[in-house]
């Protein structure tokens, strides 16, 4: 993912608190057998163990297993608080509105991973009860286990998979390179459009304002 300078997430922390905020379902990117081919690329839910690895499950009839199980490192992608910027809104001061460059505000973080496939019983189960711990906490599930209603019965129908995490790409695109005064106009553009994921957007270019005002005082001037 091409990043730039001012686009790049400020710590570690900063993706991690902003990935716990979304619903954890991106995109599984993993190269085809053939190299002719185009990638598979599966649409997903996704957790992230206490062992820092990334854990999901897929249907075993999927079509993809057969790559994945070539592959030394796939891609998970997500993305989130995404929103159109036209032209209008960021025409140079003194300039025609139809001159602006138009952009894309979003986040977004990539991992490159190492895959392992999960086949055993006891260790799916493992694994469906972390997900349903992080996408249901409030409970009301039965518990996973390999050998016992309703759940069990149904663990050949689906196969694990483990994503040892090799690297990390994050970026948050939001004009970061921009005056301040001209970000602020922008971010009230958004909630006053506030179409789609347009207050988010908003509030995450506030966001990356506030860090780089804490951090530099003098940011404004």
């Amino acid at each position: 993912m091409f990043i730039q300078p001012w686009d790049a997430a400020f710590s570690t922390a900063e993706w991690r608190e902003w990935l716990a905020t979304t619903d954890r379902f991106g995109t599984l990117v993993v190269n085809n057998t053939d190299p002719s081919r185009a990638p598979v690329a599966v649409p997903t839910h996704f957790t992230m163990s206490s062992d820092e690895a990334l854990v999901l499950h897929l249907a075993r009839p999927n079509p993809i297993w057969s790559h994945l199980e070539s592959a030394a490192e796939v891609r998970l992608s997500v993305i989130g608080d995404y929103a159109y910027v036209p032209t209008f809104w960021r025409a140079k001061n003194g300039a025609p509105e139809h001159e602006g460059v138009p952009t894309s505000y979003y986040a977004a973080v990539q991992f490159v991973c190492h895959p392992t496939i999960v086949d055993d019983p006891q260790e799916k189960a493992d694994l469906l009860e972390t997900q349903l711990a992080d996408f249901q906490p409030e409970g009301r599930y039965s518990t996973v286990t390999p050998d016992n209603p309703p759940y069990g019965r149904m663990l050949s129908g689906i196969r694990g998979i483990r994503l040892d995490v090799l690297e990390v790409e994050a970026k948050f695109k939001f004009d970061d390179a921009k005056p301040v005064e001209f970000r602020t106009r922008i971010s009230e553009l958004l909630d006053q459009r506030s179409v789609g994921l347009d207050a988010r957007a908003a509030a995450q270019q506030r966001r990356r304002v506030d860090v780089v005002r804490s951090r530099n005082p003098r940011h404004d001037e």
